[in-house]
């Protein structure tokens, strides 16, 4: 049985004559009583009322505190379903209180007339059997004067609402009114209002912890304006809804007047789904505004219809809030060993980008806690930009998720679209976050340089500029959502092929690392560790035993006459191509042998020979060292964007009226530019040639770079072209496989180049020993494994005198040609 006021057998009463409720009020106030702990009861001073005893603790207590005279204590319990409540489980405000009489019912149950005394206050529970006792203290209230007018208008006006309210509230009785009207003392009549009026018990406490008398009853006023404000609310809605309707129609009038009462006070019953988002709710962490936002928008709930489009419309737009990881990260694996080994294990090369994820992760290691780099991967195609995302997620044991933004042309795919629009729904980023299930994913941003310029759409570069910023991204916006997202957790790898067509706001806000294309030994040692395992078992050759071989030769071949490529899409294709070709023969029994034969399986063994029989006739060829045969044919070094090269800058001279220069060969601007300087650095220092001046009025130049159809551009070639020039005018041999690469200026100094790396392997494989570059080059020397640089010689030079004095021999070459130049009669007269 609960403890309870008993509203079945009428309502409190109270102290009949003023003089008795001060007396009362101002009685013995013991430090320790016994403790009444009551449910849905807030008793206050001189109010009497009937409480049903069903505890066996507050039973002794009744029957001991009636036959003992005893003064105890009246508590209110938080929580009515406890059953043994403790100091936490009680109101700390209560009131002395003395056991008038007890009765027992015929239900066998016990109700305990019990009259409330002065204010207390709960200090501490000191005992529990046989029932509570508790350590109290007296707490006096301050009455008003007797002549306070305020107050007196105050009751007055109290007593018409009062009034008022309980002739618009059907639940309360009339009895209630004509026991008010029968109280002339005013503090006791606003104790009985406080006491009986159907408040909640929170407030109910609220007004028995204020200090004054005159402060109670303006609560009291309060709480019963609002109240009275709502009767009339309830009222209007009836007046709504009333109508003549018949049996058919009264669950339409019961649903009119819900949905009425609903978009009023905003309060209805929670659906089902609201009650699972609310559950999901709970378990998330996160931000205070958040909440507050997705409370807000959840209470729009049940003001709407189920089967209307407006309700799915906002049970989507929840469910997308709570289906975000808010402060959900991954723990990190920050063991750098561990994460190089996965690196190198999955990626050959591409050291620069792995050595700043390992510098990321030794950070954050030391840190705790760090804002994520937002890294720009760019270089050629197939080099393995996006592959890479993967293993750095697999190395820091993080989720991975990527989006393509290739031809992306609306803004709202990043941003989102605002709730408005029909078909809304979060932008791209937001999506791929609720996917991956983590704050804290690789994040690849794939072909970021192809994003669609600004359009009617908006433009998505600029919106990009909130993600890719660290400064921002910790409250990116999405339209959707309408609430900031946290991303400065999220490791953004952008990738591009072309920095040009990235806007500089964009590109500004990004680490950007180059990925050159890969080199001839490093594209045999990925065929060798990853794309012919790859490709045994996509053609189903792994299941032989032995598994087929290439050696090192035959895929070297692959790579230089059947390719022509920065990265290694198409030689995994001709690696394809060759397995598929060899599954043929094996299951066609070309290269199986005849079933019973007593011959085991022999290992196939792909060799250099068996490359054109596999693949056809080879595409391409490498150049080669030609010799320096020729007067006017050097060897120079080019950087393309599938590796390096050598081209030949071949140089001639033609009888003619001279000053004519022909530059042929498909060159681009900066080359020719190139080609004018070297001839006018040539003309300067003619004298240190040896040769007469007077060659260039008499014989026009020719300079040619083979391979016509091939566009060649950049300024390398500097140096190449004024020794060709002096090679051809002098007719002295180019020291024997020598190749240099270098610009230079109108004073004959020879500036640096890029593409080193790439100019030396080319030189290697055209068998070059002797390799000329400036002097500033050398650093990029240093940062080359030495296995590359075995076999060639560097020397650095600062000027084009030093080129021409180690390139150009003292030899002439076989059949020398001779430039007759017309004799000066104004030289021949002095």
């Amino acid at each position: 049985m609960n403890d309870e006021q008993n509203n079945r057998g009428g309502f409190s009463m109270i102290a009949d004559i003023e003089g008795d409720f001060f007396e009362l009020v101002n009685s013995d106030t013991p430090k320790e009583v016994p403790i009444l702990a009551v449910r849905n009861l807030v008793l206050f001073p001189g109010v009497v009322t009937p409480i049903l005893i069903g505890r066996e603790s507050s039973i002794a207590l009744v029957r001991k505190a009636e036959r003992k005279h005893l003064t105890i204590g009246v508590l209110c319990q938080r929580d009515p379903d406890v059953d043994s409540p403790e100091k936490d489980d009680l109101y700390s405000f209560g009131v002395y209180a003395k056991v008038i009489k007890q009765l027992q019912l015929p239900n066998g149950s016990l109700t305990a007339i019990v009259q409330g005394m002065g204010r207390m206050v709960l200090n501490d529970i000191t005992g529990t059997s046989p029932y509570l006792t508790g350590s109290v203290e007296a707490v006096p209230e301050l009455m008003p004067e007797k002549r306070d007018r305020e107050f007196k208008t105050g009751m007055s006006d109290l007593r018409q609402l009062t009034n008022e309210y309980v002739s618009k509230n059907e639940e309360i009785p009339d009895e209630a009114m004509f026991a008010l009207r029968n109280i002339e003392n005013d503090v006791m009549a606003l104790n009985f209002t406080c006491s009986n009026m159907p408040f909640n018990i929170k407030e109910k406490m609220m007004l028995l912890g204020v200090e004054t008398v005159k402060e109670r009853m303006f609560g009291v006023m309060k709480i019963l304006n609002r109240e009275i404000n709502l009767q009339n609310l309830k009222q209007d809605i009836r007046n709504k809804t009333r109508e003549d309707i018949d049996e058919q129609q009264r669950n339409y009038f019961l649903q009119q007047q819900i949905k009425n009462l609903q978009a009023e006070i905003g309060n209805g019953e929670n659906s089902a789904e609201k009650q699972e988002l609310l559950k999901k709710a709970q378990k998330k962490k996160w931000p205070e505004e958040v909440m507050k936002a997705f409370l807000k928008e959840a209470d729009k709930l049940d003001n709407q219809n189920p089967q209307s489009p407006e309700f799915n419309i906002q049970l989507t737009y929840l469910q997308t809030l709570v289906g975000l990881p808010w402060g959900e990260y991954t723990t990190d694996d920050l063991n750098l060993k561990r994460a190089k080994r996965i690196l190198d294990r999955d990626h050959y090369g591409m050291e620069k980008v792995k050595e700043r994820i390992l510098e990321y992760m030794a950070v954050l290691s030391m840190r705790g806690d760090l804002k994520s780099p937002i890294l720009c991967l760019y270089g050629p195609p197939g080099v393995g930009k996006t592959s890479l995302g993967k293993s750095i997620a697999a190395a820091m044991k993080r989720k991975y998720v990527r989006i393509s933004l290739g031809g992306l042309h609306d803004e709202a795919e990043i941003r989102g679209h605002r709730r408005t629009y029909i078909g809304a729904m979060p932008g791209r980023i937001i999506k791929s976050i609720q996917k991956a299930g983590s704050s804290n994913p690789v994040f690849i941003l794939d072909e970021i340089d192809k994003v669609t310029q600004a359009t009617h759409n908006g433009d998505p570069a600029s919106a990009l500029l909130e993600v890719l910023d660290p400064e921002q991204n910790s409250a990116f916006h999405d339209n959707y959502l309408d609430v900031d997202y946290d991303l400065s957790k999220v490791l953004f790898i952008a990738t591009a092929n072309n920095l040009s067509t990235i806007p500089p706001a964009l590109l500004d806000r990004m680490e950007v690392i180059e990925v050159s294309g890969y080199i001839t030994e490093e594209k045999i040692e990925i065929a060798r560790r990853h794309l012919i395992p790859r490709e045994l078992e996509n053609t189903g050759m792994n299941m032989l035993t032995p598994k087929p071989t290439l050696n090192k030769a035959a895929i070297e071949k692959i790579v230089e006459q059947y390719t022509r490529e920065s990265g290694v899409r198409q030689l995994e294709k001709q690696v394809n191509k060759a397995m598929r070709k060899l599954a043929y023969r094996w299951v066609m029994g070309t290269d199986n042998p005849s079933e019973g034969s007593d011959q085991g399986a022999q290992p196939i063994k792909i060799t250099p020979a068996e490359i054109e029989d596999l693949l056809g006739k080879p595409p391409f060829y490498r150049d080669i060292y030609q010799g320096n045969d020729y007067a006017g044919v050097v060897t120079g070094l080019a950087w393309t964007s599938v590796g390096g090269e050598i081209l030949f800058i071949e140089t001639s001279l033609s009888k003619g009226k001279g000053a004519k220069l022909t530059l042929t060969g498909n060159l681009g601007d900066v080359m020719k530019e190139s080609a004018i300087i070297a001839l006018e650095y040539v003309k300067a220092h003619i004298g240190k040639l040896g040769v007469d001046y007077r060659i260039f009025d008499n014989w026009n130049i020719h300079i040619h770079v083979p391979e016509g159809a091939t566009p060649k551009d950049g300024p390398s070639a500097g140096i190449t072209i004024a020794t060709s020039i002096a090679s051809a005018i002098t007719q002295r041999k180019v020291r024997k496989n020598t190749a240099m690469t270098g610009e230079i200026t109108l004073r004959g100094k020879v500036l640096p180049v890029g593409g080193i790396k790439e100019k030396i392997l080319a030189a290697k494989r055209a068998g070059i020993s002797d390799i000329v570059m400036c002097r500033e080059n050398e650093k990029d020397i240093l940062e080359i494994p030495d296995i590359y640089l075995k076999g060639v010689t560097f020397h650095y030079v600062e000027s084009v005198d030093d080129v021409w004095q180690f390139a150009l021999t003292d030899d002439m070459v076989r059949n020398p040609v001779t430039f007759d130049i017309p004799a000066d009669d104004k030289g021949e007269k002095e």
